[in-house]
Protein backbone atom coordinates (compact mmCIF):
# COMPACT_ATOMS: atom_id res chain seq x y z
CA UNK A 1 0.00 0.00 0.00
CA UNK A 2 2.98 2.30 0.49
CA UNK A 3 3.62 2.36 -3.27
CA UNK A 4 -0.02 3.10 -4.06
CA UNK A 5 0.01 5.88 -1.54
CA UNK A 6 3.02 7.39 -3.23
CA UNK A 7 1.26 7.24 -6.60
CA UNK A 8 -1.59 9.20 -5.08
CA UNK A 9 0.77 11.74 -3.59
CA UNK A 10 3.09 12.22 -6.56
CA UNK A 11 1.85 13.89 -9.74
CA UNK A 12 4.41 12.63 -12.22
CA UNK A 13 3.00 14.79 -15.00
CA UNK A 14 3.56 17.86 -12.86
CA UNK A 15 7.08 16.74 -11.94
CA UNK A 16 8.00 16.48 -15.63
CA UNK A 17 6.04 19.62 -16.51
CA UNK A 18 3.91 17.96 -19.21
CA UNK A 19 0.19 17.72 -19.87
CA UNK A 20 -1.68 14.50 -19.06
CA UNK A 21 -2.22 13.87 -22.77
CA UNK A 22 1.44 14.41 -23.66
CA UNK A 23 2.81 11.97 -26.22
CA UNK A 24 5.86 9.78 -25.73
CA UNK A 25 8.17 12.23 -27.50
CA UNK A 26 7.04 15.12 -25.32
CA UNK A 27 7.60 13.07 -22.16
CA UNK A 28 11.07 11.99 -23.28
CA UNK A 29 12.02 15.53 -24.27
CA UNK A 30 10.89 16.94 -20.93
CA UNK A 31 12.75 14.22 -19.02
CA UNK A 32 16.01 14.80 -20.84
CA UNK A 33 15.89 18.53 -20.19
CA UNK A 34 15.13 18.12 -16.48
CA UNK A 35 17.58 15.28 -15.99
CA UNK A 36 20.38 17.39 -17.43
CA UNK A 37 19.32 20.38 -15.32
CA UNK A 38 19.29 18.45 -12.05
CA UNK A 39 22.18 16.09 -12.73
CA UNK A 40 24.75 16.39 -9.92
CA UNK A 41 27.51 17.04 -12.45
CA UNK A 42 25.76 20.24 -13.48
CA UNK A 43 23.89 21.23 -10.32
CA UNK A 44 25.25 19.68 -7.11
CA UNK A 45 22.68 19.39 -4.31
CA UNK A 46 19.78 18.55 -6.62
CA UNK A 47 19.95 14.79 -6.10
CA UNK A 48 16.34 14.57 -4.81
CA UNK A 49 14.98 16.40 -7.86
CA UNK A 50 17.07 14.21 -10.13
CA UNK A 51 15.68 11.07 -8.49
CA UNK A 52 12.07 12.32 -8.67
CA UNK A 53 12.39 13.15 -12.36
CA UNK A 54 13.88 9.72 -13.07
CA UNK A 55 11.07 7.89 -11.24
CA UNK A 56 8.38 9.98 -12.96
CA UNK A 57 9.83 9.20 -16.36
CA UNK A 58 10.18 5.51 -15.52
CA UNK A 59 6.42 5.31 -14.92
CA UNK A 60 5.15 7.58 -17.71
CA UNK A 61 7.47 6.24 -20.42
CA UNK A 62 5.93 2.77 -20.22
CA UNK A 63 2.43 2.72 -21.83
CA UNK A 64 1.13 -0.10 -19.62
CA UNK A 65 2.48 1.37 -16.40
CA UNK A 66 1.29 4.84 -17.36
CA UNK A 67 -2.22 3.50 -17.91
CA UNK A 68 -2.09 1.72 -14.55
CA UNK A 69 -0.85 4.91 -12.88
CA UNK A 70 -3.62 7.03 -14.45
CA UNK A 71 -6.27 4.48 -13.46
CA UNK A 72 -5.02 4.20 -9.90
CA UNK A 73 -4.98 7.97 -9.43
CA UNK A 74 -8.47 8.20 -10.88
CA UNK A 75 -10.13 5.48 -8.73
CA UNK A 76 -7.93 5.75 -5.62
CA UNK A 77 -6.99 2.93 -3.20
CA UNK A 78 -10.33 1.18 -3.77
CA UNK A 79 -9.45 0.43 -7.39
CA UNK A 80 -8.81 -3.05 -8.81
CA UNK A 81 -6.39 -5.28 -6.93
CA UNK A 82 -4.19 -5.92 -9.93
CA UNK A 83 -2.46 -2.54 -9.47
CA UNK A 84 1.20 -2.06 -8.87
CA UNK A 85 0.89 -3.14 -5.26
CA UNK A 86 -0.76 -6.43 -6.24
CA UNK A 87 0.75 -9.65 -7.41
CA UNK A 88 -0.02 -8.95 -11.05
CA UNK A 89 2.65 -6.26 -11.29
CA UNK A 90 5.25 -7.17 -8.73
CA UNK A 91 7.48 -8.82 -11.29
CA UNK A 92 7.12 -5.82 -13.59
CA UNK A 93 8.45 -3.48 -10.90
CA UNK A 94 11.20 -5.89 -10.00
CA UNK A 95 12.36 -5.95 -13.58
CA UNK A 96 12.23 -2.18 -13.92
CA UNK A 97 14.04 -1.74 -10.63
CA UNK A 98 16.84 -3.78 -12.11
CA UNK A 99 17.10 -1.68 -15.28
CA UNK A 100 16.27 1.82 -14.09
CA UNK A 101 19.81 2.73 -13.17
CA UNK A 102 21.03 1.66 -16.60
CA UNK A 103 18.22 3.55 -18.27
CA UNK A 104 18.98 6.81 -16.48
CA UNK A 105 22.64 6.44 -17.16
CA UNK A 106 22.09 5.98 -20.89
CA UNK A 107 20.96 9.59 -21.21
CA UNK A 108 24.47 10.69 -20.25
CA UNK A 109 26.23 7.90 -22.15
CA UNK A 110 27.02 6.16 -18.89
CA UNK A 111 26.13 2.70 -17.61
CA UNK A 112 25.15 1.46 -14.21
CA UNK A 113 28.04 -0.98 -13.95
CA UNK A 114 31.12 0.79 -12.64
CA UNK A 115 33.55 -0.73 -15.10
CA UNK A 116 31.39 0.49 -18.01
CA UNK A 117 30.88 3.87 -16.35
CA UNK A 118 34.61 4.45 -16.31
CA UNK A 119 35.06 3.37 -19.92
CA UNK A 120 36.37 6.29 -22.01
CA UNK A 121 33.82 7.66 -24.48
CA UNK A 122 34.92 8.55 -27.99
CA UNK A 123 34.20 12.03 -29.23
CA UNK A 124 31.61 12.67 -31.90
CA UNK A 125 32.38 13.27 -35.56
CA UNK A 126 32.28 16.76 -37.04
CA UNK A 127 31.07 17.61 -40.54
CA UNK A 128 32.49 20.59 -42.43
CA UNK A 129 32.58 21.96 -45.99
CA UNK A 130 35.51 23.18 -48.09
CA UNK A 131 35.29 25.30 -51.25
CA UNK A 132 38.28 25.09 -53.61
CA UNK A 133 39.14 26.02 -57.20
CA UNK A 134 39.28 23.66 -60.17
CA UNK A 135 43.10 23.79 -60.40
CA UNK A 136 43.39 23.25 -56.64
CA UNK A 137 41.26 20.14 -56.95
CA UNK A 138 43.43 18.89 -59.80
CA UNK A 139 46.78 19.50 -58.10
CA UNK A 140 45.84 19.19 -54.43
CA UNK A 141 45.90 21.93 -51.83
CA UNK A 142 46.19 22.44 -48.07
CA UNK A 143 43.47 24.63 -46.59
CA UNK A 144 42.61 25.92 -43.14
CA UNK A 145 39.12 25.28 -41.73
CA UNK A 146 37.62 27.16 -38.80
CA UNK A 147 35.76 24.79 -36.46
CA UNK A 148 33.66 25.30 -33.34
CA UNK A 149 34.00 22.03 -31.43
CA UNK A 150 34.99 20.16 -28.27
CA UNK A 151 38.72 19.91 -27.59
CA UNK A 152 40.67 18.39 -24.73
CA UNK A 153 40.70 20.76 -21.77
CA UNK A 154 43.94 22.71 -21.77
CA UNK A 155 44.04 22.90 -17.98
CA UNK A 156 43.63 19.20 -17.11
CA UNK A 157 44.65 17.55 -20.37
CA UNK A 158 41.25 15.83 -20.65
CA UNK A 159 41.37 14.05 -17.26
CA UNK A 160 38.75 16.22 -15.52
CA UNK A 161 41.07 16.62 -12.53
CA UNK A 162 42.73 19.89 -11.67
CA UNK A 163 46.15 19.96 -13.37
CA UNK A 164 45.71 16.34 -14.46
CA UNK A 165 45.81 14.77 -10.98
CA UNK A 166 44.75 11.06 -10.88
CA UNK A 167 41.16 10.27 -9.74
CA UNK A 168 40.25 8.74 -6.37
CA UNK A 169 37.65 6.06 -5.46
CA UNK A 170 34.26 7.60 -4.72
CA UNK A 171 33.56 7.27 -0.95
CA UNK A 172 29.77 7.48 -1.40
CA UNK A 173 29.38 4.39 -3.63
CA UNK A 174 32.72 2.77 -2.70
CA UNK A 175 33.63 2.54 -6.37
CA UNK A 176 30.45 0.72 -7.48
CA UNK A 177 29.14 3.66 -9.48
CA UNK A 178 25.57 3.35 -8.15
CA UNK A 179 23.56 3.77 -4.99
CA UNK A 180 20.28 2.18 -3.88
CA UNK A 181 17.28 4.39 -3.17
CA UNK A 182 14.25 3.03 -1.28
CA UNK A 183 10.81 3.52 -2.81
CA UNK A 184 8.22 1.93 -0.54
CA UNK A 185 8.37 -1.85 -0.93
CA UNK A 186 11.08 -1.70 -3.55
CA UNK A 187 14.42 -0.04 -4.20
CA UNK A 188 15.99 1.31 -7.35
CA UNK A 189 19.61 1.81 -8.29
CA UNK A 190 20.60 5.16 -9.69
CA UNK A 191 23.98 6.54 -10.75
CA UNK A 192 25.92 7.79 -7.77
CA UNK A 193 25.34 11.55 -7.61
CA UNK A 194 28.83 12.21 -6.27
CA UNK A 195 30.74 10.48 -9.09
CA UNK A 196 27.99 10.43 -11.76
CA UNK A 197 28.21 6.63 -12.02
CA UNK A 198 31.96 6.44 -12.68
CA UNK A 199 32.93 4.86 -9.35
CA UNK A 200 35.69 7.42 -9.02
CA UNK A 201 36.04 11.15 -9.22
CA UNK A 202 38.63 13.84 -9.27
CA UNK A 203 39.99 14.77 -5.87
CA UNK A 204 39.72 18.33 -7.12
CA UNK A 205 37.50 19.03 -10.12
CA UNK A 206 39.12 20.96 -12.95
CA UNK A 207 37.82 24.50 -12.75
CA UNK A 208 38.08 25.01 -16.50
CA UNK A 209 35.95 22.09 -17.73
CA UNK A 210 34.12 21.22 -14.46
CA UNK A 211 35.37 17.64 -14.59
CA UNK A 212 34.19 16.82 -18.11
CA UNK A 213 37.68 16.75 -19.61
CA UNK A 214 36.72 18.78 -22.68
CA UNK A 215 35.91 22.38 -23.50
CA UNK A 216 34.06 23.97 -26.40
CA UNK A 217 35.96 26.57 -28.38
CA UNK A 218 36.94 27.72 -31.84
CA UNK A 219 39.99 26.26 -33.53
CA UNK A 220 41.75 26.17 -36.88
CA UNK A 221 42.47 22.83 -38.56
CA UNK A 222 44.81 22.27 -41.51
CA UNK A 223 43.28 19.89 -44.07
CA UNK A 224 45.17 18.42 -47.00
CA UNK A 225 42.95 18.02 -50.07
CA UNK A 226 44.56 15.33 -52.27
CA UNK A 227 44.88 15.79 -56.04
CA UNK A 228 41.99 14.59 -58.17
CA UNK A 229 39.05 15.23 -55.83
CA UNK A 230 35.66 15.67 -57.46
CA UNK A 231 32.89 18.07 -56.54
CA UNK A 232 31.01 16.46 -53.63
CA UNK A 233 33.93 14.25 -52.56
CA UNK A 234 34.18 13.50 -48.84
CA UNK A 235 37.48 13.39 -46.96
CA UNK A 236 37.82 11.81 -43.52
CA UNK A 237 40.41 13.27 -41.15
CA UNK A 238 41.06 10.71 -38.44
CA UNK A 239 40.89 12.10 -34.88
CA UNK A 240 40.03 15.56 -36.19
CA UNK A 241 36.57 15.67 -34.57
CA UNK A 242 35.29 16.38 -31.08
CA UNK A 243 37.48 15.47 -28.13
CA UNK A 244 36.58 12.28 -26.24
CA UNK A 245 35.34 12.16 -22.66
CA UNK A 246 37.12 10.47 -19.75
CA UNK A 247 40.24 10.05 -21.86
CA UNK A 248 38.40 8.66 -24.91
CA UNK A 249 39.79 9.12 -28.41
CA UNK A 250 38.63 12.06 -30.55
CA UNK A 251 36.05 11.59 -33.29
CA UNK A 252 36.74 12.17 -36.98
CA UNK A 253 36.39 15.25 -39.15
CA UNK A 254 34.33 14.67 -42.32
CA UNK A 255 34.94 17.31 -44.99
CA UNK A 256 32.69 17.66 -48.04
CA UNK A 257 34.63 19.29 -50.90
CA UNK A 258 32.93 21.68 -53.31
CA UNK A 259 34.91 22.35 -56.52
CA UNK A 260 34.22 25.48 -58.58
CA UNK A 261 33.66 25.17 -62.32
CA UNK A 262 36.36 25.95 -64.91
CA UNK A 263 35.90 28.35 -67.83
CA UNK A 264 37.28 25.82 -70.36
CA UNK A 265 37.19 22.33 -68.92
CA UNK A 266 34.42 20.08 -67.74
CA UNK A 267 35.05 16.94 -65.75
CA UNK A 268 33.97 13.34 -66.26
CA UNK A 269 35.46 11.18 -63.56
CA UNK A 270 39.22 11.64 -63.90
CA UNK A 271 38.98 12.76 -67.54
CA UNK A 272 38.97 16.38 -68.65
CA UNK A 273 36.69 17.42 -71.51
CA UNK A 274 37.46 20.35 -73.82
CA UNK A 275 35.82 21.61 -77.02
CA UNK A 276 38.18 23.25 -79.53
CA UNK A 277 37.25 25.10 -82.77
CA UNK A 278 39.27 24.46 -85.96
CA UNK A 279 39.09 26.20 -89.31
CA UNK A 280 37.55 24.63 -92.40
CA UNK A 281 41.00 24.37 -93.94
CA UNK A 282 42.44 22.65 -90.86
CA UNK A 283 39.60 20.15 -90.87
CA UNK A 284 40.06 19.39 -94.58
CA UNK A 285 43.85 19.35 -94.78
CA UNK A 286 44.70 18.31 -91.22
CA UNK A 287 46.78 20.36 -88.80
CA UNK A 288 48.88 20.34 -85.65
CA UNK A 289 47.19 22.38 -82.93
CA UNK A 290 48.00 23.35 -79.36
CA UNK A 291 45.34 23.37 -76.64
CA UNK A 292 45.39 24.26 -72.92
CA UNK A 293 45.88 21.47 -70.38
CA UNK A 294 45.56 21.43 -66.61
CA UNK A 295 49.38 21.37 -66.30
CA UNK A 296 50.32 23.37 -69.39
CA UNK A 297 49.93 23.33 -73.18
CA UNK A 298 49.18 20.07 -75.02
CA UNK A 299 49.93 19.38 -78.71
CA UNK A 300 47.49 17.38 -80.84
CA UNK A 301 47.24 16.33 -84.50
CA UNK A 302 43.96 16.96 -86.29
CA UNK A 303 43.72 14.35 -89.08
CA UNK A 304 42.85 15.40 -92.64
CA UNK A 305 39.13 15.18 -93.30
CA UNK A 306 38.17 15.70 -89.64
CA UNK A 307 34.49 16.28 -88.96
CA UNK A 308 32.79 18.21 -86.21
CA UNK A 309 32.39 15.99 -83.15
CA UNK A 310 35.65 14.11 -83.66
CA UNK A 311 37.24 13.41 -80.23
CA UNK A 312 41.03 13.50 -79.86
CA UNK A 313 42.53 11.84 -76.78
CA UNK A 314 45.65 13.02 -74.95
CA UNK A 315 46.44 10.15 -72.60
CA UNK A 316 47.53 10.95 -69.06
CA UNK A 317 46.70 14.66 -69.37
CA UNK A 318 43.60 14.52 -67.20
CA UNK A 319 43.12 14.54 -63.42
CA UNK A 320 44.92 12.23 -60.99
CA UNK A 321 43.02 9.06 -60.15
CA UNK A 322 42.83 9.04 -56.37
CA UNK A 323 44.80 6.22 -54.82
CA UNK A 324 45.91 4.73 -58.15
CA UNK A 325 49.03 6.73 -58.98
CA UNK A 326 47.86 7.49 -62.53
CA UNK A 327 45.93 10.17 -64.37
CA UNK A 328 42.90 10.32 -66.57
CA UNK A 329 42.87 11.62 -70.16
CA UNK A 330 42.23 14.95 -71.85
CA UNK A 331 39.41 14.46 -74.38
CA UNK A 332 39.28 17.21 -77.02
CA UNK A 333 36.19 17.52 -79.21
CA UNK A 334 36.74 19.15 -82.61
CA UNK A 335 34.24 21.78 -83.76
CA UNK A 336 34.58 23.26 -87.27
CA UNK A 337 34.34 27.03 -87.11
CA UNK A 338 32.11 28.54 -89.80
CA UNK A 339 32.59 32.30 -90.32
CA UNK A 340 29.41 34.26 -89.75
CA UNK A 341 30.58 37.20 -91.87
CA UNK A 342 33.17 35.85 -94.35
CA UNK A 343 35.55 38.21 -96.09
CA UNK A 344 35.65 38.60 -99.87
CA UNK A 345 38.69 36.34 -100.05
CA UNK A 346 37.01 33.66 -97.96
CA UNK A 347 33.89 33.88 -100.11
CA UNK A 348 35.87 33.44 -103.32
CA UNK A 349 37.79 30.50 -101.83
CA UNK A 350 34.63 28.75 -100.72
CA UNK A 351 32.99 29.27 -104.14
CA UNK A 352 36.04 27.80 -105.79
CA UNK A 353 35.86 24.83 -103.46
CA UNK A 354 32.17 24.39 -104.25
CA UNK A 355 32.89 24.40 -107.98
CA UNK A 356 35.59 21.77 -107.39
CA UNK A 357 33.09 19.61 -105.51
CA UNK A 358 30.31 18.88 -108.01
CA UNK A 359 28.89 15.85 -106.19
CA UNK A 360 26.57 16.47 -103.26
CA UNK A 361 27.49 14.76 -99.96
CA UNK A 362 23.74 14.07 -99.57
CA UNK A 363 23.46 12.09 -102.77
CA UNK A 364 22.81 8.82 -100.95
CA UNK A 365 19.81 10.42 -99.30
CA UNK A 366 18.53 12.00 -102.46
CA UNK A 367 18.65 8.64 -104.23
CA UNK A 368 16.18 7.31 -101.64
CA UNK A 369 13.65 10.07 -102.32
Amino acid sequence: MALRSEWLEQDYYKILGVAKDADAQGITRAYRQLAKRYHPDVNPGKEDQFKAVAIAYEVLSDPAMRKEYDTYRAVGPSGNSSGVGGSGSGNNWSRRDENLGDFIGDVFNRKRKPQAARTPASGGNIEAEAHIGFEEAANGVTISLGLDSDVACGNCGGTGSEHGAPPVVCPKCQGSGSISVSQGFFAISIPCPDCSGRGEHAEKICESCHGVGAEHRKRQVKVRIPPGVHDGSKIRIKRGGNAGRNGGSPGDLLVTVHVSSHRFFTQKGSDLLLTVPVTFAEAVLGAAITVPGIDGRVSLDVPAGAKSGLVLRARGKGLPRRGKGERGDLLVTIEIDVPKDPTDGQTRAVKAFAEATPESPRKYLEDQA
